[in-house]
């Protein structure tokens, strides 16, 4: 304690008893003050290596929306704001013309569901310049589990992007590519590195962008073919990988392997080369001709009516669909009466997440192929049950296009489920 605290705490206490105490107690909530303080230092120590700022909001979601009431320094070199100017102040301080609406809707969606949310748009520093932020956000909760506040970790991942914009040349950005899109994609640079990867990768493999971006692909590998993948890249040779296709297990993030096929073609961009791998899911189709195995073969009978539905429906614009009809087992699952399906759409039972992998599965089926899906269906009690989606196409009278799509939807997932 400083000299003109003490005078100032004698000058209020009415004996020199009340002002000892009075200094004892000063002195107790000084440490308290100091212990935490070190404990904070700690904690923004331990991940300044992954996050440059944390802010600490309230929990008001809704106008005028949370307020801030913490930032640390790496907030104050991140956006040229002071301590002073954040606190009190709203996360939306940092918006502006370019910052990606859908983004923050989902963002505003997950908290208010009370569940952490990681995803990046563009933020605005106090000079005007625009940086790209990633979010890590999180609830803090008191002794009873209830939500008081959110705390945000944030990373400026600019000039990350602009590396994968060289590395990476639009002209092979494969998740803006219609065709590309319905494959199963991984890029590689020479030193066997994940340069990107699209959706459907992900959702097999169960990791984030961020996580597949520390790996080397033969991480995800299991025995043996981790060294026969690892010594393809001690020396790069185009030619060990161009037009070649291997038979491989892949782990995903909960441990479980996946048989894919493999199939690698070597491209060239702004002068270097980049491995781009396609996979099909081996395992997927092994676990559709399981349940097949001793079924009936008739298409409209194939899976178990007890357990599962069919379905048929029409494409009536990009992305959307009708549905002809649907079995009753639908129904039974999911709560939607049979009666309501033609006004029904897909995001009303099926998960936002996988929405955009079984377009896809339509897509190819669209195509004139048939095609197996894994995704998860909305019940009426608000769980998600897994299931597979075996669909076909329903040709016209002349057999030149598709018309419908046939389905057989399983929730009879094997022993392999979630693999």
């Amino acid at each position: 304690m400083n000299q003109k605290h003490k005078e100032t705490l004698h000058q209020l206490a009415k004996d020199e008893d009340s002002a000892k105490k009075l200094e004892g107690l000063f002195s107790e909530l000084e440490n308290e003050r100091d212990t935490a303080k070190e404990h904070l230092n700690l904690l923004e120590n331990a991940i300044r290596s992954d996050y440059d700022s944390i802010i600490i909001t309230t929990l008001e979601l809704d106008k005028p929306g949370p307020q801030i009431v913490y930032v640390n320094d790496g907030f104050t070199r991140m956006t040229g704001y002071s301590r002073d100017e954040a606190i009190g102040n709203t996360p939306r301080m940092l918006q502006g013309e370019k910052t990606d609406r859908a983004v923050l809707d989902k963002l505003k969606k997950r908290l208010k569901e009370g569940q952490a949310f990681f995803g990046h748009t563009v933020n605005y520093r106090k000079d005007g310049t625009e940086f790209i932020n990633q979010w890590d956000i999180h609830p803090l909760t008191n002794e009873e589990g209830e939500i008081t506040h959110w705390v945000s970790y944030q990373h400026d991942i600019t000039e990350r992007k602009r590396s994968e914009k060289r590395v990476v040349d639009t002209n092979i950005e494969f998740d803006k590519l219609a065709e590309e899109s319905k494959k199963t994609l991984i890029d590689l640079d020479e030193q066997g590195n994940i340069v990107t990867s699209n959706k459907a990768f992900r959702d097999l493999i169960g990791f984030d962008n961020d996580e597949l971006k520390k790996k080397k692909v033969w991480e995800l590998m299991a025995d043996p073919h981790v060294e026969t993948f690892r010594h393809k890249f001690d020396v790069f040779k185009p030619s060990d990988f161009d037009d070649k296709a291997y038979r491989v297990s892949l782990v995903n993030k909960k441990g479980n392997e996946i048989e894919v096929e493999a199939k690698a073609r070597v491209l060239s961009s702004n002068g270097q080369k980049i491995v781009r791998i396609a996979f099909e899911n081996k395992s997927l189709q092994k676990r559709i001709m399981s349940m097949l195995a001793g079924r009936d073969k008739d298409f409209d009978r194939v899976f178990d009516k007890s357990k599962d539905f069919n379905y048929k429906l029409f494409p009536v614009a990009e992305n959307h669909y009708q549905f002809d009809y649907v079995t009753e087992t639908f129904s039974e699952l999911t709560g939607i009466a049979s009666s309501e399906i033609q006004q029904t759409e897909l995001s009303d039972f099926i998960h936002e997440d996988d929405i955009e992998k079984v377009l896809n599965h339509f897509e190819v089926v669209l195509d004139g192929k048939p095609n197996t899906e894994q995704f998860r269906i909305k019940t009426k009690e608000g769980d998600y049950v897994e299931v597979i989606d075996y669909a076909k196409p329903d040709w016209d009278i002349d057999e030149s296009t598709v018309k419908a799509i046939k389905g057989a939807t399983s929730t009879e997932v094997s022993s392999e489920k979630n693999a």
